[in-house]
C-alpha cells in the first residue's frame, strides 16, 4: 500500500467551521509523506473534476476519507461528491454496473466490484461522546456502534469490492473536546495501519 487518496469531506458552518477535520488532514497527509507514501488530496470546499477523482480512486492502494458527521452522516458536499463521482465511475470504471446478469436478475446484487485489493479507511469527528455508541442503555443509537451508523459508507465501498481498514473517530469535540489527546491516538492509530515503507537505496 504505497498511494494514499485523501479526501476531505469537511463542510463550514457558523457552528463549526471544519478547522478539526482541515487539521486531522494535515496531519495525516505530513503523517504519510514522512512514511514514504505517495499522496493525493482532494477537499470539498474546492473545485474537483470527476474524472480525475476516478482516477485517483484507480491510482489508490488506500482512500482515507476524513469527515465530519452532521445529522447521522457525512455533509452534503460528499454526498454530492459520491453521486457524481462514483455514479459516472459506475459503467466499468470503479465497478461494472451492479454486479447482476440477465440470466440472473434477482442474485447478486453489489458483486460488479472493480477495485478488489484496494482498501479504505474512514476518519470521523463527533459532536456524540463515545459513550453513545455499544450501549444498549443510552437512547439514540441504542447499543448500536459507530460503524453501524456509517453502514451506508461502508456499503458504498464495497459495492467497488473494497475492503475496511480499522475506523478512527474524534468523540465530543464541541462540548468536552481532547483534541491533543485525539491527535496522540490518531498518529497511533495510523502507525498501527501505515508502517513507514522501507526506501529504496541506490
Amino acid at each position: 500500500m504505497k498511494n494514499i487518496f485523501i479526501i476531505n469531506a469537511h463542510e463550514y458552518y457558523p457552528f463549526a467551521e471544519g478547522k478539526l477535520n482541515n487539521s486531522f488532514t494535515e496531519k495525516a497527509k505530513n503523517y504519510f509523506e514522512e512514511k514514504g507514501y505517495n499522496i493525493r488530496v482532494t477537499t470539498m470546499k474546492d473545485d474537483y473534476d470527476v474524472e480525475q477523482e476516478i482516477e485517483n480512486h484507480l491510482w489508490a492502494d488506500v482512500v482515507f476519507l476524513q469527515s465530519p458527521v452532521n445529522w447521522m452522516g457525512h455533509p452534503w458536499s460528499f454526498k454530492k461528491y459520491a453521486d457524481m463521482v462514483y455514479t459516472t465511475g459506475m459503467m466499468g470504471r470503479l465497478c461494472q454496473n451492479d454486479g447482476r446478469s440477465a440470466d440472473e436478475p434477482k442474485k447478486n446484487y453489489g458483486t460488479g466490484g472493480m477495485l478488489g485489493g484496494k482498501k479504505y479507511m474512514l476518519s470521523l469527528t463527533f459532536n456524540a461522546p463515545k459513550e453513545a455508541f455499544n450501549d444498549k442503555n443510552e437512547y439514540l443509537f441504542g447499543g448500536k456502534s459507530v460503524d453501524d451508523l456509517f453502514f451506508p459508507t461502508h456499503m458504498n465501498f464495497r459495492f467497488f469490492e473494497m475492503t475496511p481498514l480499522e475506523t478512527f473517530a474524534s468523540y465530543d469535540v464541541m462540548k468536552n473536546p481532547e483534541i491533543e489527546n485525539d491527535f496522540v491516538r490518531f498518529e497511533k492509530h495510523l502507525e498501527k495501519h501505515f508502517p513507514a515503507l522501507v526506501m529504496e537505496t541506490k
